[in-house]
């Protein structure tokens, strides 16, 4: 294979030029100008509105401290956003780490007024800065949610992708191929692929994985990135790829400003549990074990409770229209009562408004057939002839679960975790399935906000062992922020 043959061909496709790099500087710059801008107006806002409230009527003569203050704060807060860096393009898209700086600035800002003031023995009326930083603080974190947002649809139209040159094994780099393509908000589109010397010339030799050209090997992988124009070099988990070998294309790279990203063998580990420690002179990844037992379950045990107690007060008159509606369309109980598996293997009877006719376990045997999850360990059918008219509707945006509610109530399930299995699904576990039983099943999980029940067996297992190796109060407020939109959207549900 011809490299320089391979590199014009997906030229071609891509544009003339040597060095094409449409994504880099140029969408990287535009998002930071939005957000600076975004940034500026939210605190602007904030200030004007606390101004108004904290000083109403028209004065007899303008009040030229606060006036002052109110168009300074902005560029205060600007510049403890840039000191947190909050504009960081790596934090750009994914992930709460920008949404986590931008907090932090305002929390460092307000500190720094308070101190500021107490330190000059300055009188600032304090109803003005209570109420102009925090809100400031939370219309920031609004308009940087929004922005995202906006980026991610331009992203699944392909723009503003950083171009990558995946540096892997065949599989591995296919693999990530394919996770990129179906979760293009991560905004990394690869444009190239260097394989080990065997893969990429010789008998063995491939022209492309997945339909991405295979443009060298491991040893001419500075060479691709800079004649593909690429901005970034995802370096994925292979013996060839040792610390020198890194360290060499690290240095090849730099002065371009080319991202250099490795992903290290171990799969689904991220937050807290994850640090790097040198020891002597070797940077050691070291994981830490998941917490289970202790002071984070006792606090995630009282959140789901408190949550709970609030949901069936707030949701009682729902409830009861939806109780009605069952009753009046179709014969047999309001409830659907099933017994599940809970933490440690432990049975439980799992709450739901019945969604189905009296006789649906009695037909489940004339529908194993038609089951359509590979595997068999779940059942599940897109057009269940058993769902009422009332159960469709019920189940497309998951108000049939709500009484699982009482099951949080009672410890038996949390509000977030993984999928509640049947005592039969659980007889065919295998190996690392058993895993997901060490944490209590939850109402959403990870699952519920990635497909439902479009996911496979093989995918809702995975993420729900994500889950019980990662989780924390933040993950689940996450999960519960999501829920809303996975649930508004119906996708999955049957």
């Amino acid at each position: 294979m011809a490299v320089v043959d391979e590199i014009g061909r997906a030229q071609a496709r891509t544009g003339p030029g040597p060095a094409r790099r449409p994504s880099g500087p140029t969408w990287t710059s535009r998002y930071r100008r939005y957000a600076v801008s975004l940034d500026l107006a939210s605190m602007l806002s904030a200030g004007v509105i606390a101004f108004v409230l904290r000083f109403p009527g028209i004065p007899k003569e303008p009040n030229v401290p606060y006036v002052a203050l109110t168009v300074l704060l902005p560029l205060l807060f600007l510049s403890v956003l840039v000191l947190c860096r909050a504009y960081e393009p790596r934090f750009v898209g994914v992930g709460w780490e920008e949404f986590h700086r931008v907090l932090r600035a305002g929390f460092v800002l307000t500190a720094t007024v308070a101190i500021a003031a107490y330190a000059t023995k300055t009188e600032v009326a304090r109803g003005y800065v209570v109420m102009a930083l925090p809100l400031g603080t939370f219309l920031a974190l609004v308009a940087r949610y929004r922005l995202r947002k906006w980026l991610h649809k331009r992203r699944w139209k392909g723009d503003f992708m950083r171009r990558v040159v995946a540096v892997g094994h065949r599989t591995s780099v296919a693999d990530l191929i394919k996770l990129l393509r179906e979760k293009r908000y991560h905004g990394m589109d690869i444009v190239g692929v260097c394989l080990p010397p065997a893969m990429a010339s010789g008998e063995d030799a491939v022209d492309e994985v997945e339909g991405v050209p295979v443009l060298g090997d491991f040893s001419q992988a500075a060479g691709v990135v800079q004649r593909s124009g690429a901005d970034s070099v995802a370096v994925l988990a292979c013996p060839e790829m040792d610390g020198v070998a890194l360290r060499r294309l690290a240095w090849q790279i730099e002065r371009d400003d080319v991202e250099l990203v490795v992903a290290p063998a171990l799969m689904d580990v991220t937050g807290p549990r994850i640090s790097i420690r040198p020891v002597a002179g070797l940077p050691l990844l070291h994981v830490e074990h998941p917490e289970l037992e202790g002071a984070r379950k006792l606090l995630k045990g009282l959140f789901d409770r408190a949550c709970a107690l609030a949901g069936l007060v707030l949701l009682s008159p729902l409830l009861l229209v939806v109780a009605v509606l069952i009753k009046v369309t179709s014969e047999g109980p309001v409830m659907f009562r099933q017994v599940r598996v809970g933490r440690d293997g432990r049975e439980f009877t799992v709450l739901k408004f019945r969604t189905m006719v009296r006789d649906a376990e009695l037909r489940k045997d004339e529908l194993i057939a038609y089951n359509e999850h590979d595997g068999g360990v779940l059942f599940k059918i897109k057009s269940d002839p058993r769902i009422t008219a009332v159960g469709r509707r019920l189940r497309r945006y998951s108000l049939d679960e709500l009484p699982q509610l009482f099951n949080v109530l009672r410890g038996e399930m949390s509000l977030v975790g993984p999928r509640p299995p049947l005592p039969d699904e659980v007889a065919r576990y295998g190996g690392d399935v058993y895993r997901r039983l060490a944490v209590k099943p939850g109402m959403t999980g990870l699952w519920q906000v990635n497909g439902r029940s479009d996911l496979s067996w093989e995918e809702s297992v995975r993420l729900d062992l994500r889950y019980v190796d990662n989780w924390t109060l933040a993950l689940d407020l996450q999960i519960l922020w999501k829920t809303w939109s996975a649930v508004f959207r119906g996708s999955g549900a049957y």
